[in-house]
């Protein structure tokens, strides 16, 4: 049975600490970092998860379980129907598509998120994150069996994407690392030998102001954990605490033109022209405004293990 981690803020201090029904139980040991938590606080959270409750959730303010700085790296259209969506074939992808955000953009589960002023088209990405759990720096090989050396924790993470910043301008970066961009937690899920079996049976499911809009399972992952960090691994080094983004599932606000369609458009008008047509015509569109709040949940289809919920208001700039 996993273990659920919260980092969490009092009055006082920022703490670690065991997540139950009942409560917050705050670890005895002090982590400045989630690697340093990861290599060094298994006993005090093994001892925590015996001891009674020091805090209820809802009396101190959640902070992201993942410290930064940290490297945050992503994965695109690796659910099977949202790379249909994106114009792919799912059975015939000649390539993983990654990229990555700034830890700039990491916030907490439950803080108001600011969409920018000049932003108009913000979109949704409920995402699993795994949570690196020993370092590569080296191309490796890793395996079904091998992959619980390497990851050693999930969360929920939430992909924010200014998509009139990222697709008229090309740049995945920038439109998708503005302050608050990736929201991460509730919970730290260490887990357990029989968890990583339901890494392939985890229901993603993100509501706005409670209407569904996107929901999907990782059995529909179009390239797996192992594999992703494999090829990673070619290219990349990852640290502990260091966190991939495995794909979204379909449902995203963000309708990008199919790359036909692009080409015939870019033949008679400007590339520009074309971005500035689809950022008109968008705006009524089902993106984020001031507002709305996201909720997220990832749990398997046994219940089993479950991540709790993320929720994100989005608000106006000061």
């Amino acid at each position: 049975m996993a273990t659920y981690i919260s980092r969490f803020a009092t009055e006082d201090a920022v703490l670690w600490g065991v997540v139950s029904p009942a409560g917050i139980t705050a670890l005895e040991g002090h982590y400045a970092t989630t690697a340093e938590l990861l290599e060094n606080g298994r006993a005090d959270w093994t001892a925590a998860s015996s001891r009674r409750p020091t805090h209820q959730a809802d009396a101190v303010e959640m902070r992201s379980p993942i410290t930064t700085p940290c490297r945050v790296l992503c994965q695109g259209a690796n659910f099977r129907q949202h790379a249909i969506d994106s114009g792919m074939d799912p059975d015939n992808r000649a390539f993983n598509l990654f990229f990555d955000k700034t830890d700039a953009s990491v916030t907490g589960p439950h803080a108001p998120v600011t969409r920018p002023a000049h932003v108009q088209l913000l979109d949704h990405e409920i995402e699993l994150a795994l949570v690196i759990g020993k370092a590569i720096t080296d191309p490796v090989t890793i395996t079904e069996e091998s992959l619980r050396e390497y990851v050693v924790a999930v969360t929920i993470a939430n992909d924010l994407s200014a998509r009139d910043v990222q697709l008229p301008q090309g740049q995945y970066l920038k439109g998708k690392s503005y302050r608050g961009f990736c929201p991460l937690g509730p919970v730290l899920a260490i887990l357990d030998d029989a968890d990583y079996d339901r890494l392939d049976d985890l229901v993603l499911r993100l509501h706005v102001n409670g209407d569904l809009r996107q929901t999907d399972t990782t059995a529909n992952f179009v390239y797996r954990p192992a594999e992703s960090l494999t090829e990673l691994s070619t290219f990349s080094d990852l640290a502990v605490g260091d966190v991939l983004l495995t794909g979204t599932p379909h449902g995203t606000a963000a309708k990008s033109p199919p790359a036909l369609v692009r080409r015939l458009a870019t033949a008679v008008l400007p590339e520009h022209v074309m971005w500035k047509l689809f950022i008109r015509r968008n705006l009524d569109g089902p993106f984020l405004k001031p507002g709305d709040t996201v909720t997220a949940t990832i749990r398997s289809s046994d219940g089993a293990l479950d991540l709790g919920e993320q929720r994100t208001p989005i608000v106006a700039p000061r």
